[in-house]
């Protein structure tokens, strides 16, 4: 097994393995009332997971999200918040996050927000999830004006990133999960795109040697980097903290917005790194050679480097809402060189333009 640690306010572990979720139980500890949030297509895994935290005296209380980004709503929220209340929820319960990346984010908002924050125990199921959502504290819902815009930190107790779930995993969500790996390997770890360009095909295999190290390395760069920021302080040019995991995220959100959430975070991320990577030879003197390998190692395991879906005027308009937005300037991380991040604070318009043609065509 592999222990991951996070050093935050609340400290905890991310443990890396397949049977991982056999230490459910313990993480729970006594707690007399469980609720157990997941996502429609996990239901019957989930009536198993419940069976396995059953102990006398203990009420288990499954809360059903619809799939995907439709489980982040203020209406799934208000409907949590209405099952906590009918079980009887108090501070020394727990509730369990039990999907992909949305559903994690929802519970962990759901227990940071139910008296200003009950237990929270993360168990992601799909690729995305284990190295991006899972880790690092943030939850939140979308709303109508951009993605993750109200949420909280709330770290929670313990992430189980059982490997043996992601078997079966459709190959699309195994593609979209390694966006956020192969931008670990952009921003820090650049063993990462070695892994990948050497065998794209054995990185998308879940039951691979390769793509489980490939979890785990890009688990490790995230547990790092938040362990050192895990507020996202305000970031200064080369100094730059939580902010870096934002890499290819101001157009990525841009997009997922547009296009109501029917692409994938993955997808939308790709199409972002590459205009990142555009930026980042404009403002930062990237290199055209490190540029054009962002299109490789993301087109070689099937993700998208194009968008057509707007025109660029929309998605700026989007990405003014940025969290990284100061006032009326864009913010975006970049790269002077692969593995090394900083910040383009108010870049030229015309440059954005530019790169925008990148990806349009």
């Amino acid at each position: 097994m592999t222990t991951i640690e996070v050093h935050a306010d609340n400290p905890y572990q991310v443990h890396v393995e397949a049977g991982a979720l056999t230490q459910l139980p313990a993480l729970v500890g006594d707690a007399a009332r469980v609720a157990l949030v997941h996502p429609h297509a996990l239901a019957d895994r989930a009536s198993e997971l419940a069976r396995q935290l059953e102990a006398p005296g203990r009420t288990i209380t499954p809360i059903e999200l619809p799939d995907g980004e439709r489980a982040k709503t203020a209406e799934q929220l208000v409907a949590g918040w209405s099952t906590l209340a009918d079980a009887g929820f108090t501070r020394s319960d727990v509730v369990v996050g039990f999907g992909g990346g949305a559903t994690t984010d929802m519970a962990g908002f759901l227990a940071a927000s139910w008296l200003r924050g009950v237990g929270y125990v993360c168990v992601p199921t799909t690729v995305l999830a284990m190295v991006d959502a899972a880790v690092g504290g943030k939850t939140g819902i979308n709303i109508p004006a951009g993605k993750n815009l109200v949420g909280a930190f709330h770290e929670p107790r313990g992430v189980l990133c059982d490997l043996a779930v992601l078997d079966g995993l459709p190959a699309p969500e195994v593609v979209s999960g390694l966006a956020e790996v192969i931008k670990c390997g952009f921003i820090a770890d650049t063993v990462i795109l070695d892994l990948v360009e050497a065998d794209p095909i054995d990185a998308l295999d879940v039951r691979g040697d390769r793509l489980a190290e490939l979890v785990t390395r890009g688990i490790a760069v995230k547990a790092e980097t938040v362990s050192a920021d895990l507020r996202e302080s305000t970031s200064v040019g080369g100094r730059v903290g939580r902010e870096k995991l934002n890499y290819g995220h101001t157009l990525g959100h841009a997009i997922e917005k547009q296009e109501n959430f029917t692409w994938r975070h993955g997808e939308a991320i790709s199409v972002g790194m590459v205009f990142a990577a555009e930026l980042s030879a404009r403002a930062l003197g990237l290199d055209q050679t490190s540029v054009q390998r962002h299109r490789d190692v993301l087109t070689s395991v099937g993700l998208p480097i194009t968008y057509s879906g707007a025109d660029f005027d929309t998605l700026r308009a989007t990405m003014s809402l940025d969290k990284k937005a100061r006032g009326a300037k864009l913010r975006f991380v970049g790269l002077p060189e692969v593995g090394r991040v900083s910040i383009i604070d108010g870049p030229d318009e015309e440059a954005l333009r530019e790169c925008w043609a990148g990806v349009a065509r």
